[in-house]
């Protein structure tokens, strides 16, 4: 039996991103840059030949999965469970502007998993809803079959950290994801450990094969 392949991808850069302001799930389009990061990391990722390419359905995460799209000729499916974490009040705030209004529950939100930035989502029930999403993609995976999950920072993080079952209170040792990088998650064969293991993360170039730890 084949191993499938996950590959996360943050989406391309926003006016927001360059702001250092907090999207959540208001619907911030591309700038030039960003439309331009998703054609190069488009480009790179064609060589793993996706099977399947699912999306957030917000436009900046749609648009840098159609790039992938253009080059390869897989379709796009939008899933709403695959969108940014909802941060209420926050969103829109300048990262200065969140400490200075909201600096203590900040710092609660880096390290409780169960905290509700702006009285939004925790990171668990991200997790939840970008997994099933994720799952759902892969019952339509043939073996040995790659899918492209374009998505959003927090929400990849989330998710990596429960596909790797990770305990929610160490998904924070994942380190934030650059515009357009992806992380890579190959199935584990072995019977032993996780179901799934991380091969990239937060990587812009194509993985090079690896033998084993000792070699």
């Amino acid at each position: 039996m084949g191993e499938r392949r996950i590959i996360l991808w943050r989406h391309g850069r926003t006016s927001w991103n360059a702001e250092r302001r907090f999207q959540g799930q208001s619907d911030i389009e591309l700038d030039d840059e960003g439309r331009a990061q998703a054609e190069r990391a488009a480009e790179l990722l064609a060589y793993l030949e996706p099977d399947r390419i699912i999306a957030s359905d917000l436009a900046r995460a749609w648009a840098t999965a159609q790039a992938l799209s253009n080059r390869t000729g897989v379709p796009v499916t939008a899933d709403a469970r695959l969108r940014e974490t909802f941060a209420g009040e926050w969103e829109g705030l300048s990262r200065a502007e969140l400490l200075e209004r909201h600096g203590d529950e900040v710092a609660r939100w880096a390290s409780d998993s169960g905290a509700r930035p702006g009285g939004g989502e925790t990171r668990i029930e991200v997790a939840d809803r970008v997994v099933a999403a994720i799952t759902d993609g892969l019952d339509q995976l043939a073996e040995s079959g790659t899918l492209v999950v374009a998505t959003h920072g927090g929400a990849a993080r989330a998710g990596i950290g429960a596909l790797l079952e990770l305990p929610p209170e160490q998904w924070a040792c994942l380190g934030v994801l650059s515009n357009c990088a992806w992380s890579i998650l190959s199935e584990n064969s072995t019977g032993f450990g996780p179901a799934w293991r991380l091969q990239e993360y937060n990587a812009g170039s194509l993985p090079t094969p690896a033998l084993a730890d000792d070699r």
